[in-house]
């Protein structure tokens, strides 16, 4: 099925059609397939598809032509809304957006806003109206509470990455904004995954959704290699040099636990004369930008990266991803890995498993349905068994008999508040 077939109007199709080319698209993907047509219809969609599998054009194409067939003349209102949970992923849509209206017949004015960076300039940009807004949360708000914009005007609301969205981090940020979004729009929510409790809440915000779901199919899912092996705690960055060092890794990705253990490990790779640095939430947005530009041009070897790094990062033919420390949860997991074996590249995603993370990392197995064989590397054979730390609701896996505590519960949501915070 061709982009032509869709069902975008006659009037703009030849604009839309040069950028998408433009843009590297051959053909719509399954997730662009079936999102358009009913996006163009003005239904409100529930939508999820592997990461990689084109979700941003699948609401941005419906978006922009929506804009363009309407148009306002010199006055710009916030007609289009998209919230994203980190800053790398609003730079991203917003690139995306410029990219594909860019011949359509009336100039649309995209504004990408964000935290950690001065909120003067934003204003400023802002002053002029814009089309589209490109969002964090928190910053919108700062925005409309320093009177910068209005959501009053708001026809199309997107939520991309919306399982992070309605997450503990961003309930109290969202609930603000949708009270000030009409209620009569159109939302489209995009995401790679929709645990039930929160496709329960998307239900609850949405008019009669349409309820997208695209698997992957077998012969289009990544190739990626996963490893899974087993070396001691205090044993892994030694492991991990010896990885990047012996099997010649050009670039690697690699996930810590905390935004110290970030900094710690990039520093001891760096003794080691291995090109690295970290990158978490309290790095400065001009920092980050700087690292994620030197590992797209290969001026770096290893990124040591906390979670605010496993979604909407797209950096092109990353071959390794590394769990140094393992994910928190399965969702996350399949974010992290999906960082390689984009686009139809092949990749490796190795997990560093450890006495104590062993029953966790059966139960990432277990809900990702797979059984990666465990190795061990020579000279990095682990010796330590497993300690279980009552208050560490990891440190059993899930395992029955063991399970977390109400309190271990509570405790984790703290802290997958706090790892919300950093975005």
């Amino acid at each position: 099925m061709p982009f032509s077939s869709l069902g975008f109007s006659p009037a703009l199709l030849p604009a839309l059609l040069r950028a998408i080319t433009e843009n590297g698209y051959l053909a719509p993907t399954a997730i662009q397939s079936e999102a358009i047509p009913a996006a163009l219809q003005g239904r409100d969609i529930v939508a999820s598809a592997q990461t990689g599998s084109g979700k941003t054009a699948a609401f941005a194409l419906p978006l922009l032509h929506r804009l363009a067939e309407t148009p306002t003349g010199t006055s710009r209102r916030v007609r289009g809304l998209i919230l994203v949970p980190a800053r790398e992923l609003a730079a991203q849509v917003g690139e995306a957006l410029v990219s594909l209206a860019k011949y359509l017949p009336q100039r649309i004015k995209v504004a990408v806003v964000f935290g950690g960076v001065s909120i003067n300039p934003q204003m400023m940009n802002l002053r002029g109206g814009a089309d589209i807004v490109v969002a964090t949360p928190g910053r919108l708000i700062d925005l409309i509470d320093h009177n910068a914009l209005t959501l009053a005007s708001v026809s199309l609301l997107v939520l991309d990455e919306a399982d992070r969205l309605l997450d503990l981090g961003f309930g109290e940020e969202l609930g603000r904004i949708l009270a000030l979004l009409p209620a009569q729009r159109q939302s489209l929510f995009f995401s790679a995954t929709f645990p039930p409790a929160i496709e329960t809440l998307a239900a609850s915000m949405l008019t009669d959704p349409l309820r997208i779901e695209v698997q992957a199919a077998p012969q289009a899912a990544p190739d990626i290699v996963q490893r899974a092996i087993e070396v001691d705690p205090s044993r892994r960055t030694q492991l991990l040099r010896h990885l990047v060092q012996t099997e010649k890794f050009k670039r690697v990705l690699v996930f810590v636990a905390t935004k110290h253990a970030a900094e710690i490990v990039a520093d001891k790779l760096r003794k080691a004369e291995i090109e690295a640095e970290p990158f978490h939430g309290e790095l400065s947005q001009g920092k980050r930008n700087q690292v994620l530009q030197d590992f797209k041009l290969k001026a770096l070897q290893v990124v040591v990266a906390t979670d605010v790094a496993a979604r909407g990062i797209d950096i092109a033919q990353l071959p390794v991803v590394v769990n140094y420390d393992l994910p928190r949860s399965s969702v996350d997991y399949t974010h992290r890995i999906g960082r390689t074996g984009r686009a139809g590249e092949s990749g490796m995603a190795i997990s560093f498993v450890s006495a104590n993370t062993e029953a966790h990392f059966k139960l990432i197995e277990k809900r990702q349905g797979m059984n990666v064989a465990r190795e061990q590397v020579a000279g990095f054979e682990p010796v330590e068994v497993q300690q279980v730390n009552p208050a560490d609701p990891l440190s059993n896996g899930g395992i029955k008999g063991k399970r977390p505590s109400k309190k271990d519960k509570l405790r984790q949501a703290a802290a997958q508040t706090q790892a919300g915070q950093d975005h």
